[in-house]
């Protein structure tokens, strides 16, 4: 029975309706989660941490995990936030701000011979799985930053935007931000996408807290992009990442001094001729990632006063030209001309030119790069070593064995030479007979073993000349060493060069001192102004007690001066009264020693305690129960109360019997620190929080986390109850408990003064969340 046109399109749109039903149910929040449309937020909270425990990617090795764990944490995005799952009720989708006209304005109308279709009814999934195809291929993962990216941020910058679902200014910028990745790839920039609801602990590494957020990345350091997000302002921002002194301007004057340089910088030396008038993009680009390897300099054809260069080299002024020099400035080794230079081209060339035809090994990672470990025997490679001197002296054996080196290098042979006073140990490993090659230049044929220095070698038997006699004589062994596998029958080990182009330290800590005050300068003008706020109020506030301390010590002194010589005695009763009101004038922040406020935080003072709590003010809490109050809270004040001086500081405790299912909800997003437990954990009800402390940033909406000290950790030697006692006023502490069991619950907060310094310091991590949850 064949099928007519009208019974295809029939069997088509079956299909269709099929494939359509089938996306929807699997984009289904209920569905995915297992829940009904009625049930609780408890019932879905339970639903994700059963489902997010089974199908976490590092427990997980299923190949699906990893997508059905995003599908997890979606659904449960959705539906624990209760205007996105009465959008999703009422419409199919979850979409903010979902009105009826905007739904309308989603309905596509399709008209084939009679047949309407709406997609909606379909709920096709017309949101940001559809605006992030483009993105799929750039997204980073942690572990993937950490990894390659930060590393590989040494050869090439990197370009990172930071988007989120449901972000409508993320949908604003994709174009353009499409066009420039595609454009800035192709020149050798790397490019990034990091997905901040799935990815939250890499944002927040990145410092990134709104989306969309575009930032570079250049030598594992992070620089924030402010500007308008337009193609000319991202590449703009891409080229000021390289630093400023990576292609040099060359013209008739200094291309001489300019090419000389090989030999004290131990590299070749690249010149790009070109009719731009600015260095190319793409030519910078590739000048970072060979830094290591060449030098580079641009000559612009069409300036005044490079007509002798463009000349002496035959330039085609119409055409770019890249040219190579070595060991000889006269004449170029390597030459490429294209009209239209591509990355590619350029790399081929530059990867077969980056080192000199006898190099000079003056660190460890060029003799590894020059003469590498071999692999197997068709990947053997040797190397011919001139040991010498500096100085005119040695001249003459330096050019034969240059000149030898240029008519004999092999992809399977390399030649380098070596100055005997700059690497001794070197020297004196392959040099057996020191009194025959003193003062003279002596060559060795080496092979690399391993990586620990093992290294099999011959050396010629008598001192290098340069003589013809000379050169058939190294001829000729290279020659049996190409039939003769166990031609170098000597065998040493060579402990690791020196690295004689390192700056001095002093040098290298001046760098870094700049680049640390470029950082903060930076930061200063481009930093929130309200994450600036703790830190110019502890600034102001260390030049107000400075200030103020000045001014009673100036007082103080001139009322001395007015007053007659006391006697010997009453002198010395006068500068111990005077010593003692010093003391307290000076330390009038320090609080009464015993003293700390601490408040219990409840429902009534919650709302200003912490969710209304003043910008850079933060609310240190303590979690714990009845049965561990006393013991815990004596503990408490005793570790913090040197930090009750700073006014930005509230301390607070709360009842782990009253409100653990909100302590639950806050270690949900501290998963590293806090891993969510399992329900069907027997223990799950018996897990003991106590001891361990918040500290909430009300206004910023993150938290730190202390995670109690175990007593394991100290040998289960503790210090005497009457430690903890004297340190503060028993009058005010009424009956203190000695027992081993009070000493191990007061033994949890050890290390708390220490974590708060770091506290203070800004150096803790931070757990965000979206909003504070009720307290009951």
């Amino acid at each position: 029975m064949e099928l007519g046109p009208a019974g295809l399109r029939l069997l088509l749109l079956a299909g269709v309706v099929v494939l359509a039903a089938q996306a929807a149910l699997e984009r289904d929040p209920y569905r995915v989660l297992g829940v009904d449309r009625g049930s609780s937020q408890a019932d879905i909270k339970k639903a994700y941490k059963r489902l997010a425990r089974q199908w976490h990617p590092d427990k997980n090795k299923d190949p699906g995990a990893e997508d059905r764990f995003i599908q997890i944490s979606k659904a449960y995005e959705i539906l624990s936030n209760e205007e996105k799952r009465a959008n999703f009720d009422r419409y199919g989708d979850a979409g903010e701000s979902q009105g009826y006209s905007q739904h309308q304005q989603r309905q596509f109308h399709h008209f084939h011979e009679g047949f309407y279709f709406d997609e909606s009814f379909f709920h096709f999934p017309f949101n940001s799985e559809r605006r992030d195809t483009s993105d799929e291929k750039y997204l980073l993962h942690f572990s993937h930053y950490v990894n390659e990216i930060v590393p590989d941020s040494f050869k090439k910058p990197y370009l990172i935007k930071i988007t989120s679902d449901w972000c409508f200014s993320c949908i604003h910028i994709e174009p353009v931000w499409k066009e420039v990745a595609q454009e800035l790839e192709a020149l050798g920039v790397g490019i990034g996408v990091v997905h901040a609801g799935y990815e939250r602990r890499l944002a927040h590494h990145l410092g990134a807290h709104s989306t969309p957020s575009i930032l570079g990345l250049i030598n594992g350091k992070i620089t924030f992009f402010h500007s308008a997000v337009i193609r000319e302002n991202l590449r703009q921002f891409v080229e000021n990442l390289l630093p400023g002194n990576l292609v040099e301007k060359i013209t008739d004057k200094n291309y001489i001094r300019f090419l000389s340089n090989w030999k004290k910088e131990n590299k070749p030396h690249v010149l790009l001729f070109d009719h731009m008038p600015v260095v190319p993009l793409l030519y910078k680009l590739t000048a970072f990632a060979y830094r290591d390897y060449l030098s580079f300099g641009y000559v612009y054809v069409g300036l005044r006063g490079t007509e002798e260069l463009s000349s002496q080299y035959n330039i085609n002024v119409y055409t770019p030209t890249m040219m190579i020099f070595k060991e000889h400035i006269d004449k170029p080794a390597d030459v490429v001309q294209a009209r239209d230079m591509k990355k590619q081209l350029i790399d081929d060339f530059l990867s077969q030119n980056k080192f000199l035809m006898a190099a000079r090994l003056t660190n460890q990672r060029l003799f590894q790069e020059l003469c590498p470990v071999k692999k197997s025997h068709r990947q053997r490679k040797h190397c011919v070593v001139l040991l010498t001197g500096e100085g005119d002296k040695f001249a003459d054996t330096y050019e034969a064995f240059l000149t030898f080196a240029v008519a004999n290098t092999k992809d399977t042979l390399r030649f380098a030479h070596i100055y005997n006073n700059r690497q001794p140990d070197f020297a004196d490993a392959l040099l057996m007979d020191e009194e025959k090659f003193r003062g003279k230049s002596a060559v060795v044929i080496l092979e690399r073993r391993n990586n620990a220095g093992k290294i099999a070698y011959k050396t010629l038997e008598e001192a290098w000349q340069g003589s013809r006699e000379d050169n058939f004589i190294l001829l000729d062994l290279l020659d049996q060493l190409r039939t003769d596998p166990g031609f170098l029958s000597s065998e040493t080990v060579v402990a690791d060069l020196n690295d004689e182009l390192a700056p001095m330290f002093l040098i290298r800590w001046l760098y870094s001192t700049l680049d640390y005050i470029s950082d903060c300068w930076d930061s200063l003008f481009h930093s929130n102004w309200r994450e600036m706020m703790p830190l110019l109020s502890l600034l102001f506030s260390a030049l107000f007690i400075l200030f103020g301390t000045v001014i009673v010590q100036a007082f103080s002194d001139s009322s001395d001066t007015r007053d007659s010589p006391p006697s010997e005695k009453e002198d010395t009763t006068a500068k111990t009264e005077k010593n003692d009101t010093s003391f307290s004038k000076e330390s009038n922040r320090v609080p009464k020693k015993g003293f700390v406020e601490v408040t219990e935080l409840t429902d009534i003072n919650y709302t200003s305690n912490l969710v209304r709590l003043r910008p850079g003010h933060m609310n240190v809490v303590l979690i714990l129960s009845n049965s561990t109050k006393t013991a815990l809270l004596q503990k408490f004040a005793l570790e913090v109360y040197t930090f009750t001086g700073s006014s930005s500081l509230h301390f607070s405790f709360l009842s782990l019997d009253k409100h653990r299912e909100w302590l639950e909800y806050l270690l949900e997003f501290a998963q590293d620190a806090a891993p969510i437990p399992n329900q069907y954990d027997k223990h799950f009800l018996e897990r003991d929080y106590t001891g361990y402390v918040l500290a909430l940033n009300g206004h910023k909406k993150y938290f730190c986390l202390f995670k109690p000290h175990r007593s394991g950790d100290e040998g289960g030697t503790l210090g005497a109850c009457g430690d903890y006692d004297s340190s503060l006023h028993t009058e005010a502490r009424g009956k203190s408990s000695c027992s081993p069991g009070s000493k191990s619950i007061k033994n949890k907060l050890h290390k708390l003064s220490f974590w708060m310094e770091r506290l203070l310091e800004g150096s803790l991590q931070r757990f965000y969340i979206p909003s504070w949850p009720a307290l009951d």
